[in-house]
């Protein structure tokens, strides 16, 4: 197996082939390009690891010229073979970001020093870029909470179509979610470090949403006593997120659509035209098709935003999250108030069992308001009958038991452990299959197979 993959860009047929054949002896795979339209010819076919680069190349023979080339190789690192006259050159490309340089006549003793270190640091900064992406890839999906199928099919696909530009559509009842799934999508896209604008079109009265979203010059209106940027802007390079679309006026629609369409808009009262790019998506609890027959929302709009729809589905068709649900918040109440809570099992019947209309944000409330009143470290059901008084004797409410009766840790435990198999069973044994499937890392999963002993 080779050590690593160079590429010697040198004009000199001599040098080249000698390098070349002491390279490929020393265990490397080895490519050589005389100038640098052939490197960069030999680049769209080779994976390079390292590129060994002359500083004097054809045709110009323009060590500047070369300097300002080795920009399109930064993601590598440059080893530069110079003269002794070029020194001070030499210098100045390290100070532009070369890894090293070398004299010709090269010492091959030293060469192969040079290039072991400028490799190993290469294979490092590789492996810490692949765990940020790894890292950021869990940050993007730890919020989308969930073992049963329709949550791993979401993940899943969140995972394939984040890191495109694809215009989503995000529907679903409210409180299921839509916000954390759009935010997930922009997380783990290529815009994560840019903006993520988030806008409501049904909590902004209609004559200033135009002004909101795209800005105004000053002297636009009464009142307008500066240009302000809107949101639009905002967004520039990033996410943009139209919640609840469904409640946009039908004018703003148009607007909407030739921002869509031509990627331009015009400020209020302004005569500028803007460019902008921004990743759309969109979320909506409304039924846009029948919208688009009353003639509520416009057609050539509805195509427009709908590349690929994603449905959120409600609480009480996915009851077998609700344990993780309630542990995740749990989590969270204990980082903000610094209050440990269990749930003790028949307390935690009553939330398995209700139907929750209102979905996560109505557990989430729900939650939060009887821990509100819970004393002692446990939520039971008498805490529940306070604000629920509809709630009914806690012996309606069986559930299999330990001897401290708090059941939230092993419940979630059981729904781990059956998961995972599943995942282990439609992955045919492959781990990193089923990582993905659980949307957790393969390391996540390896940690969690240990933990519970599971022989798969």
């Amino acid at each position: 197996m080779a050590k690593g993959n160079i590429l010697l860009v040198d004009d000199e047929p001599a040098f080249r082939q000698l390098a070349q054949s002491w390279l490929s002896q020393s265990g490397y795979q080895v490519e050589t390009a005389a100038d640098l339209a052939a490197a960069r010819a030999q680049l769209k076919r080779f994976d390079a690891d390292l590129i060994l680069l002359d500083l004097s190349l054809p045709p110009e023979f323009d060590p500047l010229h070369t300097l300002q080339a080795m920009a399109e190789f930064n993601s590598r690192p440059v080893i530069i073979l110079t003269g002794h006259a070029e020194r001070q050159l030499a210098l100045d490309a390290i100070a532009l970001g070369a890894w090293d340089f070398i004299a010709k006549p090269v010492d091959p003793d030293l060469l192969a020093v040079v290039i072991k270190r400028a490799l190993n640091k290469h294979h490092l900064d590789t492996e810490l870029q692949q765990l940020k992406q790894q890292q950021q890839t869990d940050a993007g999906l730890q919020r989308l909470i969930g073992v049963s199928t329709p949550m791993i099919a979401m993940r899943t696909l969140i995972q394939r179509i984040a890191p495109t530009d694809v215009r989503v559509l995000v529907t679903g009842p409210s409180g299921t979610g839509k916000e954390v799934v759009s935010r997930a999508l922009h997380e783990l896209s290529r815009r994560a470090r840019q903006p993520f604008v988030s806008v409501h079109c049904g909590a902004i009265p209609a004559e200033l949403l135009e002004s909101e979203l795209f800005g105004y010059v000053k002297g636009a209106f009464t009142g307008a006593d500066k240009d302000r940027p809107g949101l639009l802007k905002m967004a520039d390079n990033g996410t943009l997120f139209l919640d609840e679309i469904g409640e946009m006026p039908l004018p703003m629609q148009v607007k909407l659509l030739r921002v869509l369409q031509e990627g331009t808009y015009f400020p209020v009262g302004g005569r500028e035209q803007q460019k902008i790019d921004v990743r759309l998506i969109s979320a909506t609890n409304a039924n846009l098709p029948q919208l688009v027959q009353k003639g509520l929302f416009r057609e050539d709009l509805y195509y427009r935003i709908k590349g690929i729809t994603l449905e959120t589905i409600a609480l009480a068709e996915r009851r077998q999250d609700i344990p993780l649900l309630l542990q995740f918040f749990l989590e969270q109440l204990l980082r903000q108030h610094k209050q440990e809570l269990k749930l003790d099992s028949t307390a935690l019947s009553w939330f398995l069992q209700r139907d929750w209309p209102g979905n996560i944000r109505e557990l989430k409330n729900t939650l939060e308001s009887v821990a509100a009143v819970a004393q002692g470290g446990v939520i039971s059901m008498a805490d529940i009958s306070l604000l629920h008084p509809e709630a009914v004797s806690s012996e309606e409410y069986p559930l299999e038991s330990n001897h401290d009766g708090l059941q939230l840790d092993r419940a979630v435990q059981q729904l781990e452990v059956r998961y995972i198999n599943k995942a282990m069973q439609l992955s045919g044994g492959n781990k990193s299959r089923a990582a993905l499937l659980l949307g957790l890392s393969r390391q996540g999963l390896l940690k969690k197979i240990d933990r519970y002993g599971l022989s798969v």
